[in-house]
């Protein structure tokens, strides 16, 4: 993977527009979490952007976190005992995580992609994930979240009505407010638009 210089121009300024949705409050809220769900042997980043993408960068935490949110013997991330060293094999350890978690449930649109993270381009969808991530650990309430439930919303969940054939059939008779009503409707009172045109000679 080559180095990429500074960029500049138009590409400068959206690098920068999406620097600045990166949320520090967020990041703190997120190592809490983490730290409390993986236990304190992952340590802490130091603060900032680069810190968080430095602790995060090889997968490791980031597999530790979705295995603590699964029972033992069904962990879907195989984590090494050595953080790896190579490139290829730490963005291979992001991308088992992130199949993980879309097995869990994280929508696509709620994932980040690998070079977000690994190159620092996005850590704001990073955190996005993680937020995804979190929410539905919390709205599963399968007891293996760790935490403080206030860290994330719940997800709406599902509530299904069931109808019986009748209703289903009573439900075709009504006409829909949405349909309008001519009720009350006459034409008493109508008058002509405006006045008559008025031609002087």
């Amino acid at each position: 993977m080559a180095n990429k210089g500074p960029s500049y121009g138009m590409s400068r300024e959206v690098q920068s527009k999406i620097e600045k949705k990166y949320d520090e409050e967020l990041e703190e809220r997120l190592v809490e979490w983490i730290v409390v769900q993986c236990g304190p042997d992952v340590g802490r980043p130091d603060r900032g952007r680069l810190g968080f993408q430095v602790w995060l960068k090889n997968g490791v935490i980031l597999s530790k976190l979705v295995n603590s949110l699964y029972p033992d013997g069904a962990k879907p991330v195989r984590v090494p005992e050595n953080p790896p060293s190579m490139v290829f094999k730490q963005m291979e350890q992001v991308a088992q995580f992130l199949k993980a978690a879309e097995d869990y449930g994280v929508t696509k649109t709620d994932m980040f992609q690998t070079v977000d993270l690994f190159e620092g381009k996005d850590l704001a969808a990073v955190q996005r994930t993680l937020m995804a991530l979190g929410s539905l650990a919390v709205t599963k309430n399968d007891g293996h979240y760790r935490g403080d439930p206030n860290w994330f919303m719940k997800k709406a969940q599902e509530h299904k009505r069931e109808f019986t054939e009748g209703q289903l059939q009573e439900g075709k008779h009504v006409i829909g407010l949405q349909m309008g009503s001519n009720r009350g409707a006459s034409q008493a009172g109508m008058t002509g638009y405006g006045r008559p045109r008025q031609i002087i000679s």
